[in-house]
């Protein structure tokens, strides 16, 4: 390695060994370490055509060996600014991000459309025969199947409007994710009197309190905030004003318990409404992003852009996907209608005289689940303070998988005050597997809304050592208010369970090459396995008392609150499947059938599957597209049906458990052995199918998730 400049010797982003120095970067590092990084990539890739080109047998070791050389430093020097992105974004950030976005995509299309690298990887393919391990084989065939859709086979005017398509889509990504941050930002309704907050609960009174004490903070201050600093005491937590804001802890309670039907429908248009007017109206861009992503398709040979996303995927095609969904909505369709019906015959019982709305489902179904199962969401929500949540999920897994996780706060430099770090050890060996870092909670003013994994850095070998994978773990949950501790709802907890799930994938490999191990390599549409199949663990009752505990007194849930939790498990399934259905409906038409030159527009496309796929019709001003960032700044474009192509692996799955006996410790830790020594260790080295079947022995059964779902 070369020496570095002296004016970038301090720059944390050029610090290419242990953990990325999070507590050190600042916006004003980002130019100039991406594009040094990108300067001495260039001068190595170009260096590596030159020797490949030279070869007429090569082996592994001279592609793979660099190319991976070539990757490490941007997971220091790029990696962590797109981490950041999104769990502290900011003015300054952005601007520096989006200065070298442009340059860094270039650089992956330059090397992914490297002519000497690619005939030398088909050289490396039929000359090895069957000399390579399956690993290195199916590495290979990826390789070139990603150059194919990097347009390796394209020339001259076509290859350059390629590339500009690409460099174009990217920025739209970021203006598309921007927008929905600042529109859900953006929006507040500030309530002052009682009768506007009646029904809420006090954790949500607390959390709006809060929200608005924050805020006045922030903007400048406010008597209450002065009142605080005067006093030393802050106001009793439930008092007001409070802030009812688009951020998920405080939206979803709201609609859920609010009595006040007006303050519903406005917060429930505006949530619908997001990103869809004014300076950060994503209208346009969808239009774009779908216009460009139809030409990219058709430059590659390519009938729509969903056959693009599925080259890569484990489902073989658009049928097969539309099969699945079309099997799903009968069984779920007339189950839907019968859910809707209760709600509003519990809402005339109620003495609603209005015709039922949007904003009355979510409060009408609390009700319903109340009055059906005795309990409400807020009664459990004492029993999961986050730390005794995560003491009860380490525990688990050191049963289930033979992991041992510590905490390992204070030796990592992390992003936030809120964020934890962990090491992961073999439980037999002692020896040490991997770490995370966990950030927990909702930072409305500069993390984006959701939750998710993401690498930060790979399992890989490196000059000779094994260097151990690192996880960043980003939920979106309620945080602590005043002394109390983040008091999670159960379907807070259930996402802390999938996200770890994928954590487990991207940890727990063993796989040494880059390019297979963890999540990387595995078919985008199992890439949920591990996810969804964590989440079963929430309505297990062993597993349930030992990561309950009230914050006040420690007990555990009560048998009877678990009992109700369990039987109301698949309430409203039919409706949620639906919901699920016209998401991933809707994203495969707009990237198949739909004609993004007709005059037909995406949002007519968006009512049209709603015929199919909802049993209450939109609002004429749903716009739900404008903020459905999964499929226009994430990566699940032409994807988001992998959520139900996985739940149905993960469904069966979590089958082998139940047939060994959930009860039967023994063969629980068995069958766990054998879930992390397949789908959790071999990650991306052998299709998904073929891992499926080295864990269950068999395929998959397609009726598993409507078993689950109570659906059969």
């Amino acid at each position: 390695m070369p020496e570095l400049p002296d004016e970038l010797k301090d720059n944390p982003l050029l610090v290419a060994d242990g953990l990325p120095r999070f507590d050190r970067i600042q916006a004003e590092h980002i130019v100039p370490a991406v594009q040094h990084t990108l300067t001495q990539a260039e001068q190595r890739l170009t260096e590596l055509e030159t020797k490949l080109s030279g070869l007429d047998r090569p082996s592994w070791e001279d592609i793979f060996t660099p190319l991976e050389e070539l990757d490490r430093p941007f997971d220091f020097a790029w990696k962590p600014v797109g981490h950041l992105f999104g769990v502290l974004n900011s003015p300054e950030l952005r601007t520096a991000y989006e200065a070298v976005l442009p340059e860094v995509v270039r650089f992956g299309l330059r090397a992914s459309q490297s002519r000497p690298i690619y005939e030398t990887v088909k050289r490396l393919k039929d000359q090895a025969g069957g000399s390579l391990s399956p690993t290195r084989q199916r590495i290979v065939d990826q390789k070139l199947l990603s150059a194919k859709l990097s347009g390796i086979a394209l020339e001259g005017e076509q290859r350059e409007r390629f590339n500009a398509i690409a460099e174009e889509l990217s920025q739209l990504s970021t203006d598309f994710s921007n927008h929905v941050l600042d529109a859900t930002k953006a929006f507040e309704l500030i309530l002052t009197q009682p009768e506007e907050v009646a029904g809420l609960p006090p954790s949500l009174l607390q959390l709006a309190a809060q929200s608005y004490r924050q805020k006045s903070v922030a903007t400048g201050g406010s008597p209450v905030a002065e009142e605080t600093e005067a006093t030393g005491e802050p106001p009793v937590a439930t008092e007001g004003p409070w802030r009812i804001s688009l951020d998920g802890p405080i939206v979803t309670p709201f609609l859920q318990h609010s009595r006040r039907r007006d303050l519903r429908e406005t917060v429930y248009r505006a949530f619908i409404s997001r990103a869809s007017t004014g300076e950060w109206d994503n209208s346009e861009s969808i239009s774009k992003i779908l216009k460009l992503r139809r030409e990219k398709a058709e430059l590659l040979g390519f009938g729509s852009f969903a056959e693009v996303s599925l080259a890569e995927k484990m489902a073989p095609g658009v049928a097969a996907v539309e099969e699945m969904f079309e099997k799903l909505r009968t069984a779920s369709r007339t189950p839907a209608e019968s859910e809707l019906e209760e709600l509003k015959t519990l809402a005339a019982a109620g003495g609603q005289t209005e015709e039922f709305k949007h904003w009355d489902a979510a409060f009408w179904a609390e009700r319903l689940r109340e009055q059906r199962y005795d309990f409400n969401d807020e009664q459990l929500r004492p029993y999961f303070p986050l730390p005794r949540v995560l003491d009860g999920l380490f525990a688990l897994l050191s049963k289930l998988l033979g992991v041992t996780i510590r905490s390992a706060d204070g030796e990592a430099p992390v992003w936030h005050p809120d964020v934890r770090f962990f090491r992961v050890f073999d439980a037999e060996s002692n020896q040490p597997l991997a770490a995370f870092y966990l950030d927990p909670f909702s930072r409305p003013e500069n993390k984006r809304g959701g939750a998710w994994m993401d690498t930060c850095l790979p399992r890989r070998r490196f000059r000779g050592q094994i260097e151990l994978p690192v996880a960043h773990l980003v939920c979106n949950s309620t945080p602590p208010v005043g002394d109390e501790p983040s008091l999670m709802t159960f379907r807070e907890v259930e996402t802390l369970f999938h996200e770890f799930g994928h954590g487990l994938q991207h940890m727990l490999t063993t796989v040494d090459e880059a390019d297979a191990a963890g999540i990387n390599g595995v078919e985008w549409d199992a890439v949920e396995l591990p996810s969804q199949f964590m989440e079963n663990w929430c309505y297990h009752r062993p597993t349930i008392r030992g990561l309950s505990g009230h914050y006040q007194t420690g007990e555990p849930l009560p048998d009877e609150l678990f009992d109700k939790l369990t039987a109301a498990r698949n309430f409203r399934a039919a409706s949620m499947m639906l919901r699920q259905l016209h998401f991933g409906m809707t994203d495969i038409y707009l990237h198949h059938q739909f004609d993004p030159s007709s005059s037909e527009s995406p949002f007519d496309v968006q009512r049209r599957m709603a015929e199919k796929t909802a049993v209450l019709p939109p609002l004429p001003e749903d716009r739900m597209l404008c903020a459905f960032s999964h499929i226009f700044s994430g990566g699940y474009a032409a994807g988001y049906y992998s959520y139900k192509w996985a739940e149905v692996l993960s469904a069966d799955a979590f089958g082998a458990f139940e047939e060994a006996g959930l009860d039967n410790e023994s063969a629980v830790q068995a069958t766990g052995r054998r879930f992390r020594d397949t789908v959790l260790s071999l990650g991306g080295s052998r299709h998904p199918l073929e891992v499926f079947r080295a864990f269950r022995g068999r395929d998959p059964d397609p009726l598993a998730l409507l078993r689950q779902c109570g659906l059969v």
